[in-house]
């Protein structure tokens, strides 16, 4: 599992074991009369797109980049691929997977950012839902809902500048999602071009297999052309909280009352750090606004090498007596067991709430780490576990951080339909494990390696202690370990992709499947 960098280019040098289907593919001949409105691109920056994603650990390189006009476009593609005894079809949002997910290597890479359709987003205020189409960001979903009509989706992800197509492949998951379940809990309906070229409408009511199917299904059985998003009244503002615990029982087990008290936060999140002065692990992580300091000399004096912070944030609206937000405020956090000398709040809009990762970007680019590989690993950890995870996994094999955050913080089970396809952990109680490795501006590929190793250390540790975990954005390069991610829903995984993407074309990045597929 080091295999990080790998290059997967026309130089292959394992051709004898494995027929190059671009010798055998004529794309321009397979393409030249294919009649889209869209655009066909064999060019070397679009390939170069086309092969990259920001994970920065793989490279698969596509034969040529489809940039459609519309859902019709990705019908033609798709048809015209079936043609085909090789070529596979991959869509390509934001391009902000990690393992290579969204890349077809010599196949045909769908860039759905480029649909006309995008750029549509209808909003029904008499009914309270948005239609927009699967290749927008949700960041521009955000704007449009708010600022023209003063409502918003839902559930959101923490960074906004993802496709809703991508995230609803997913399930998209955030602060709220204890309370209104991930993203695909918010969806009524949804726009799907299938693995046998058709163009479906479905729903809860509507060709309800193929609608289950797609949410959570990895890209596997369609691609979202559009979906239909639940709104409902947006805030004007929020009041962002953090407080800090010494003791990750504490910590775990206020987060579990929040998200199972009816009476609560908005938002419920948080984090893992280090105990330390570094400035990008430890105590300088904490505070919300540069006016606000973490005084070391205030905690415990028998702690260990990681603290943990318990992120929170209320909405209100303007016209609300700030006496009586403060009164909430107070009456839910005087529930909790932190640190009293590490509490730290701000006020903002819900849009600069929503969109509060934008700086961190913003300084990442700056810095030059926002374009090296990010070895990202995320889990769904089951309560029972999650005390022994942070004794194995937290305070040892990463006591010293990781050079971004290390995310952390319950879900509930019942808030996630079965019908999905998502692997889930059996529990009720759930924790997301996100670690958001970033790297300096010219690693090596060594250091690189180190991460991917220890993210291997990490998986195999779970295996190793028999804990209840899921991957989450998973990566597998085998067809047991795809079967041990999916345990009893592997069956219904196969079934749903015979009927819907019978000769495998879609999705070829994820490993799951190959074109003629023998099970």
């Amino acid at each position: 599992m080091l295999a990080c960098l790998v290059e997967r280019l026309v130089a292959d040098n394992d051709t004898d074991s494995i027929p190059d289907p671009e010798k055998s593919v004529d794309i321009h001949g397979v393409l030249k009369d294919l009649n889209i409105e869209g655009s066909i691109d064999y060019g070397v920056t679009a390939i170069s797109l086309g092969s990259t994603d920001f994970g920065g650990l793989y490279s698969e390189k596509p034969l040529a980049v489809i940039r459609p006009a519309g859902a019709d476009d990705v019908v033609r593609v798709i048809r015209r691929a079936l043609e085909s005894p090789t070529l596979t079809v991959a869509a390509r949002g934001n391009g902000h997977s990690i393992n290579g997910q969204a890349m077809a290597h010599h196949g045909l890479v769908i860039d759905m950012k480029s649909m006309a359709d995008n750029n549509r987003i209808d909003v029904n205020v008499n009914f309270m839902y948005v239609d927009v189409g699967g290749g927008a960001l949700w960041s521009d979903v955000l704007k449009h809902c708010v600022l023209k009509y003063g409502l918003a989706p839902k559930s959101w992800t923490d960074y906004l500048d993802l496709t809703v197509g991508g995230t609803l492949s997913n399930a998209g998951v955030s602060g709220q999602t204890f309370r209104f379940g991930p993203q695909t809990s918010t969806v009524t309906e949804l726009e799907v071009v299938t693995g046998t070229g058709e163009k479906i409408v479905s729903s809860n009511s509507q060709n309800s297999q193929l609608f289950f199917s797609v949410l959570g299904g990895l890209g596997q059985f369609g691609i979202i052309t559009r979906a239909r998003v639940l709104l409902q009244p947006a805030p004007d503002m929020v009041r962002w909280v953090r407080v800090v615990y010494s003791e990750f029982h504490e910590f775990s087990s206020d987060a579990e009352l929040l998200i199972t008290n009816p009476e609560s936060f908005d938002y419920v999140e948080g984090f893992v750090f280090v105990n330390s002065d570094d400035p990008v692990n430890g105590w300088l992580s904490v505070p919300l606004d540069s006016n606000q300091t973490f005084d070391p000399t205030h905690l415990p004096k028998k702690i260990g090498p990681l603290l943990y912070c318990l992120e929170v944030a209320l909405h209100y609206n303007k016209h609300e007596d700030p006496f009586i937000v403060n009164m909430m405020i107070e009456k839910l956090l005087g529930k909790l067991r932190y640190l009293k000398h590490f509490r730290y709040e701000i006020d903002l809009t819900y849009m600069n709430f929503l969109s509060r990762v934008d700086h961190v970007e913003e300084a990442a680019r700056g810095s030059g780490i926002w374009s090296t590989p990010h070895p990202w690993l995320n889990m769904f950890v089951s309560k029972k576990d999650i005390d022994a995870f942070n004794r194995i996994v937290f305070q040892n094999i990463l006591r010293n951080g990781i050079n971004g955050p290390i995310l952390t913080y319950p879900l509930l089970r019942s808030k996630w339909d079965n019908r999905w396809s998502v692997a889930l952990p059996k529990n009720e109680i759930f924790y997301l494990v996100a670690l958001l490795r970033f790297s300096h501006a010219h690693p090596t590929e060594s250091e690189i390696n180190q991460m991917v190793a220890q993210n291997e250390e990490i998986v195999q540790t779970c295996i190793k202690n028999g804990f209840d975990f899921k991957m989450y954005l998973p990566h597998y390069n085998s067809t047991v370990e795809w079967k041990r991610h999916f345990g009893d829903q592997w069956g219904r995984f196969v079934n749903r992709k015979r009927q819907f993407d019978p000769k495998y074309v879609l999705a070829p990045g994820q490993k799951i499947f190959t074109r003629n597929h023998q099970f």
